[in-house]
Formats: C-alpha cells, sequence, structure tokens
C-alpha cells in the first residue's frame, strides 16, 4: 500500500517537466499576501462552475509537488488542505512560505495558474530613543529648554516599515513631522517649551497595512536661575532677612536654605530662630536675634527641580550695635577742634583786632568798637612817631617826659574802620568823640603847664 502511494509521483513530475514553458507564458493570475503565523487561501484560477482535477506546486528551483484533488496523493505537509476541491489552504504561514504557486487543472483540456504569494511580518516591537533628555519619577521624559533633542524610531517588520512621526502640544491637534522610507530619526535643535507635548512614532507595514504606534510625553524644562543679595549685615541682638528668588524653573523648584559650616550642607529647618517663608518661587529666612557667633557666615539658597540644581550664596555678618553717643561727641569734638585750627590760623595771617569797650561823658551808650589797623601801616606809623619823639626833644624836654604816649596816641592812628550797633551815623559820632576826647585831654595838659609852680 504504501509502494502503490508513491508510484504516480514520478508521472506528474515527469508530466509538469514538460510543460514549464507554459508557466512561462502563462503569466501570473493574482498576488496573495499572508502575515507570518497566519492562515491563507490561494484559489486556483477564476472559473465557475465543474471543475476537473486540480494540483498544486511550488515553482522554486524545481516544480515541487504540493497537493492533489487525487485522493491517492497525500499532501507534501499536513499544514497544506484543499477548499472546494480547487483551492490551495496554507496554514501557519512563514517567511519561507513566500514564493509563486501553479495550480494545473484538467478537463477536458490541461490549464495552468500562477499565484503569487507575499508573505509579510511586523510591525513588532517598536523602539522609540529621545536622547538629551532625562527622566521624571514617574518614567515622563524631559529636555532642557535650548538643548539638541534626537529622536529615533526602530521597528522589526518584514518588508521594512514606513516610519512617521506625529506631534501634539498641549490642546491641540496633532501634526506630521513627515515620513521617509530610509530615514527614521530626526533632531530638533534648540528645543523650547512650545515643542513639549505627545511624540508618536508610526510604523507601517505596507505589504499588509498593519501598523502600530508608540507615544512618548516630552516636557521641556530649564535650567532655574537665582537672584539675591550676595552680602546681609546684622547687629548683635537685632533681626535680618535673607532674600532668594527664582526664576524661569519649570515645573517649579523646590527651594532650601542651608549652612555651609559642615560638608555635606546643614538644611536649615524652621525654629524660633529662624523663621522660613515661601511665595510663589520667592523665599525668604529670617534671623531672629543674631549672634556672632552663631549666625555669621555663608548660607547658601538651593532651587533643586528635575532639569538640575541651582545654588547661590549669600553673606551674614554680625556687628555690634553703633553707639550713637560717642559718635556725635566725636563729631562735635572734631568741629570744635577744627574751628580752633581755623581762628588761629586767622588771628595768626590776618590784620591785628582790637577792642574798646566805654562810655562816652554825653550819656551816649557805646558798644564795642572795632579798630582796625593794618601792620604795614602801623610800621611806617612807627616811623613817624619816632620823628615826632625827635621833634618833640627839641622843643622841649618837660614837654617830652609829661607826654610821652598821649600825643602819639593821636598820631598813631592812621586808617580807622569803627562799627558802633552796626549804625554808620552812630560809627561817625563815634568816631568824633574819639577825636574829642583826645583834644580835651591835650588841653587839660596844656593848662597844666601853664599852671604856675
Amino acid at each position: 500500500m504504501a509502494a502503490g502511494g508513491s508510484a504516480p509521483e514520478p508521472r506528474v513530475l515527469v508530466c509538469l517537466g514538460a510543460l514549464l514553458a507554459g508557466w512561462v507564458a502563462v503569466g501570473l493570475e493574482a498576488v496573495v499576501i499572508g502575515e507570518v503565523h497566519e492562515n491563507v487561501t490561494l484559489h486556483c484560477g477564476n472559473i465557475s462552475g465543474l471543475r476537473g482535477q486540480v494540483t498544486w506546486y511550488r515553482n522554486n528551483s524545481e516544480p515541487v509537488f504540493l497537493l492533489s484533488s487525487n485522493s491517492s496523493l497525500r499532501p507534501a505537509e499536513p499544514r497544506f488542505s484543499l477548499v472546494d476541491a480547487t483551492s490551495l489552504h496554507i496554514e501557519s504561514l512563514s517567511l519561507g512560505d513566500e514564493g509563486i504557486y501553479t495550480c494545473q487543472e484538467i478537463l477536458n483540456v490541461t490549464q495552468w495558474f500562477q499565484v503569487w504569494l507575499q508573505v509579510a511580518s511586523g510591525p513588532y516591537q517598536i523602539e522609540v530613543h529621545i536622547v538629551a533628555t532625562g527622566t521624571l519619577p514617574n518614567g515622563t521624559l524631559y529636555a532642557a529648554r535650548g538643548s539638541q533633542v534626537d529622536f529615533s524610531c526602530n521597528s522589526s517588520s518584514r518588508p521594512p516599515p514606513v516610519v512617521e512621526w506625529w506631534f501634539q502640544a498641549l490642546n491641540s491637534s496633532s501634526e506630521s513631522f513627515g515620513h521617509n522610507l530610509t530615514v527614521n530619526f530626526f533632531s530638533l535643535l534648540l528645543i523650547s517649551p512650545n515643542l513639549q507635548g505627545n511624540y508618536t512614532c508610526l510604523a507601517l507595514n505596507q505589504l499588509s497595512k498593519r501598523h502600530r504606534k508608540v507615544t512618548t510625553e516630552l516636557l521641556v524644562y530649564w535650567g532655574p536661575s537665582l537672584l539675591s543679595e550676595p552680602m546681609k549685615t546684622c547687629f548683635t541682638g537685632g533681626n535680618v532677612t535673607l532674600t532668594c528668588q527664582v526664576s524661569g524653573a519649570y515645573p517649579p523648584a523646590k527651594i532650601l536654605w542651608l549652612r555651609n559650616l559642615t560638608q555635606p550642607e546643614v538644611i536649615i529647618q524652621p525654629s524660633s530662630r529662624h523663621l522660613i517663608t515661601q511665595d510663589g518661587q520667592n523665599s525668604t529666612l529670617t534671623i531672629h536675634n543674631c549672634s556672632q557667633d552663631l549666625d555669621e557666615g555663608y548660607y547658601i539658597c538651593r532651587a533643586d527641580s528635575p532639569v538640575g540644581v541651582r545654588e547661590m550664596e549669600i553673606w551674614l555678618s554680625v556687628k555690634e550695635p553703633l553707639n550713637i553717643g560717642g559718635i556725635v561727641g566725636t563729631i562735635v569734638s572734631l568741629l570744635l577742634l577744627g574751628l580752633a585750627i581755623i581762628s588761629g590760623l586767622l588771628l595768626h595771617y590776618s590784620p591785628v583786632f582790637c577792642w574798646k569797650v566805654g562810655n562816652t561823658s554825653r550819656g551816649q551808650n557805646m558798644d564795642d568798637v572795632m579798630v582796625l589797623v593794618d601792620s604795614e601801616e602801623e610800621e611806617e606809623e612807627e616811623e613817624e612817631e619816632e620823628e615826632d619823639a625827635a621833634v618833640g626833644e627839641q622843643e622841649g624836654a618837660r614837654e617830652r617826659e609829661e607826654l610821652p604816649k598821649e600825643i602819639p596816641k593821636q598820631d598813631h592812628i592812621h586808617r580807622v574802620t569803627a562799627l558802633v550797633n552796626g549804625n554808620i551815623e552812630q560809627m561817625g559820632n563815634g568816631f568824633q568823640d574819639l577825636q574829642d576826647d583826645s583834644s580835651e585831654e591835650q588841653s587839660d595838659i596844656v593848662q597844666e603847664e601853664d599852671r604856675p609852680v
């Protein structure tokens, strides 16, 4: 029985070999596309009605028998079977099943029909890579603002898939970045916040029209910046407030205050002496009852964000309170000392000041009279006095002895400037009184000379 089953195969191959030229002449009747691990059915021509005996072959380098409607011929493999006594049904396709299949039908005449079976695979296991990014704890990718971001998408598929990128910003519709049959990656230069959103890689198998896609969310952050005063001063026992402002942080940064007395730095916690407040991205640290031993030194404001960490140092100087009374006293002392120095210089290098206080015999109130005599004129007047004294000696020894000072007293005054109560008229009267007093004194002296002894 086994011998009977294998006897017809040589005759079939001989007949098929005799008609190889006919295969080429007939050409392809149909193209069928199947997928790996799927089933497919190949039809023998487009003929309806009564059908004859059908035999299927695989056209490799040599014709390979697969299946026949002749029950005496067994299928080449169990996964081959006939449907409606004419069509070839193949189960669990593999990539090796791809090729040209030939159907021979014998009914009055012999006819040949060819079918081209194409086997598609994938796309499977789409892998998306976004370079120059970080990952948040929840798995979301992020990139720093202004950086370059590279995108790539790979998938196993036969034939190679067509890759297409789509982008959807927040609260907007999707837009395509285009597709390319050979290049499956692209780059974004100087990425900005308006490019954050969902990026979708779509891989399409053009043969089977099957596609797969992977969507990845990308956020755009940047590098936060800090603004603060680099130096602050506090008086012993007083209070001081340090400020720190964070800008450009997305998402918002966490602000911490540290003291760099130790390594690593110690985070300052709120206490009775340290009050920490935060309003949005502005934070303040208030230190009560400042102490030079405990509080003087560097303080650190740290902004911690998923993109990175920024720090700024602030130097706190603690000083003793100012002695206001001592400062005022010192200033007054310096002013008095300066005034004394200036007065001394004026008295040393300026004209001579003389003061005379008296009352006139007429009952008028004479205030202080200031007489200003130029130093150079005084020397000239002294020379005149010496000449007058010499003339006086010639006139008489008696007059010289009794009036040694009174006479030059009047002549000594060469130029006089007098101030009497700030009144010019009184100034003239005062000067006239001085002249009258001198005349009266001289008259009295003459009368005494004329008086007999």
